[in-house]
């Protein structure tokens, strides 16, 4: 319990923590913000890194530490993560998938099957712009390069939906808490602010479960 409790705490206040970083760290700050990008859009098992929450982190640091933290390069760098991350998900799905799916710890899948079910609910609705959506939807996120590789889309398609993805995502949020973080009631506020990102995000997922309860009843 007491380390759920420590990583609600680092989702929760990700301004304190990343402050910390980069009064101790400064530019390593830019490599720590790669790492997660990554491995949250480029490692299956890892949807449940604060990849929303963190992006508008950074954009706040960005301006509360401009010295240390050069928006733009945030920006740039954070693009490159997103993209190499889904790629790689991408190749991991369409060489390792079915293998993957079937791994299993202390008897259950690491894969949910309605997360992955979930998923490709969104690529039977939205089809390859999926790709684009899934980057404001958590856990969707992460499962939706990997269902594509497993599905053999064409790569090309799927990567030209990745950089566009990538750049709505990293940009928007990126932006939205370099501006916004400035303001001292979202400043004072990060824990309230973060729930409602968490919140918006997840609202695409109650929505198709709603629709599929009511289309099942």
């Amino acid at each position: 319990m007491e380390i759920f409790h420590q990583i609600l705490d680092v989702f929760f206040q990700l301004d304190k923590h990343l402050g910390n970083i980069i009064e101790q760290y400064g530019a390593l700050t830019y490599v720590v913000l790669f790492m997660i990008i990554f491995i949250e859009t480029g490692v299956v098992f890892m949807p449940f890194l604060p990849g929303d929450s963190l992006l508008f982190a950074a954009g706040m640091m960005a301006a509360k530490y401009p010295d240390s933290l050069n928006i733009w390069l945030v920006i740039a760098l954070l693009l490159i993560a997103a993209i190499l991350g889904d790629s790689c998900n991408y190749l991991i799905g369409r060489h390792f998938g079915t293998k993957i799916q079937q791994i299993r710890i202390f008897g259950k899948r690491m894969i949910k099957p309605e997360q992955l079910a979930q998923t490709h609910g969104f690529y039977e609705k939205y089809g390859a712009s999926t790709i684009v959506i899934a980057r404001f939807v958590p856990v969707v996120r992460t499962l939706a390069p990997f269902v594509g590789g497993v599905a053999a889309m064409n790569y090309s398609t799927f990567f030209k939906f990745n950089i566009v993805g990538a750049i709505l995502w990293v940009v928007s949020l990126s932006l939205a808490g370099y501006y916004l973080g400035s303001i001292p009631l979202v400043r004072d506020n990060f824990e309230k602010v973060v729930l409602g990102i968490v919140a918006l995000s997840v609202l695409p997922i109650l929505w198709q479960l709603l629709k599929a309860k009511l289309a099942y009843t």
